[in-house]
């Protein structure tokens, strides 16, 4: 089974944007932890607390505080720096502030993500790129079918369309710029993911927290709704070998889902809130649907060919990341350092191997 390497990543100057929020604080410290340079893109963070303030990823990384949106500072941030391995974050990941602000959605996701492969193009030792989009970008019938890489792009809500047309915008850059220059650039779709230090609203995770910790009931929309949950270590992992696996071979695909092990049980919304708010002591949910959503009911997606062309696939089943994600913010809360844990956890499961 593909693994991350830490040789590989030892000294590599990494730009990872997005490395204020969730997922990119994770792989910032995993990077660290394995030896690399990493130059953090993103917006100063908006989350109170945030997994940046509380693991101290100021210390480790070099920030620079850009927004995507606009192409001249991102062109200057990246001036003068020389790059190996890009890993592409940095979004507005929250569906319905996307329905409430769907302009600033396409202007982050589609137009930022053209103006950092814009500003990366002069990039005299750049190895490989990897542009991470979402599991949301496949248009979407709700029959229940997994998605795979090869199916039709599409998305009804506007999220979901700007994560698609970022998958269009990656191809058209990588044919017309990038491949001449023999540089891979590819796209990661990852599932829905959770963990600790996730701390973003609008997310099920994060609002049971927030509703544990505040002595009130968690409200779900869709209980009934199904999706590839997926620990954030899996996902972050599957990124990481997928960028080595650009860098080292001319066949590493350049699309490919990470998500739960095919076979693996479904787990609604509902189930899932139940085990959070159990393992928290919280109250038990309620259900307030919202006749205007535009949410997927159905979302799967297929990773088996993570599993074919790279050996990876994840390594923890939703019950199992549940727990994992409980723990970190129970022992959070009750005064443990999030750096420590964050590192703890990706120490075992580097060991999981």
């Amino acid at each position: 089974m593909a693994q991350v390497d830490p040789g590989f990543w030892a000294g590599k100057r990494v730009l990872l944007t997005g490395h204020t929020g969730f997922k990119g604080g994770w792989a910032a410290l995993w990077l660290h932890r394995m030896g690399a340079q990493v130059t953090g893109l993103a917006l100063e963070p908006d989350q109170d607390p945030s997994l940046f303030e509380l693991a101290a990823l100021p210390d480790l990384v070099d920030s620079q505080f850009v927004d995507l949106r606009d192409a001249g500072d991102v062109a200057a941030a990246l001036a003068g720096r020389t790059f190996d391995i890009v890993l592409h974050l940095a979004a507005q990941p929250i569906v319905r502030t996307a329905v409430a602000d769907p302009v600033a959605t396409f202007a982050s996701n589609v137009m930022g993500t053209a103006h950092l492969l814009q500003a990366l193009r002069g990039q005299p030792a750049l190895r490989a790129v990897l542009v991470v989009t979402s599991d949301k970008v496949y248009a979407n019938a709700e029959t229940g079918r997994a998605f795979q890489e090869g199916d039709a792009l599409g998305g009804k809500d506007p999220y979901s369309a700007s994560k698609a047309a970022a998958e269009i915008v990656v191809a058209s850059f990588a044919r017309s710029y990038f491949d001449k220059a023999g540089v891979p650039v590819a796209t990661a779709r990852g599932g829905n993911v959770i963990g600790g230090g996730d701390f973003s609203p609008d997310r099920l995770v994060s609002d049971i927290v927030r509703a544990a910790r505040g002595q009130e009931q968690v409200v779900l929309r869709h209980p009934e709704a199904t999706r590839p949950w997926q620990h954030v270590l899996d996902c972050v992992a599957g990124y990481l070998v997928h960028a080595q696996a650009l860098a080292t071979r001319p066949d590493a695909p350049r699309a490919l889902n990470f998500g739960p092990r095919p076979g693996g049980p479904e787990v609604t919304v509902g189930e899932l809130a139940t085990l959070g708010v159990e393992a928290l002591g919280a109250q038990p949910w309620r259900h307030e649907p919202d006749p205007n959503s535009l949410e997927a009911k159905s979302l799967a997606i297929d990773a088996s060919l993570a599993r074919q062309a790279l050996g990876f696939e994840s390594r923890l089943d939703a019950p199992e990341a549940v727990r994992l994600t409980m723990d970190w913010y129970r022992r959070q809360a009750n005064g443990e350092d999030a750096r420590a844990l964050c590192l703890d956890e990706i120490e075992a499961y580097e060991a999981r191997a």
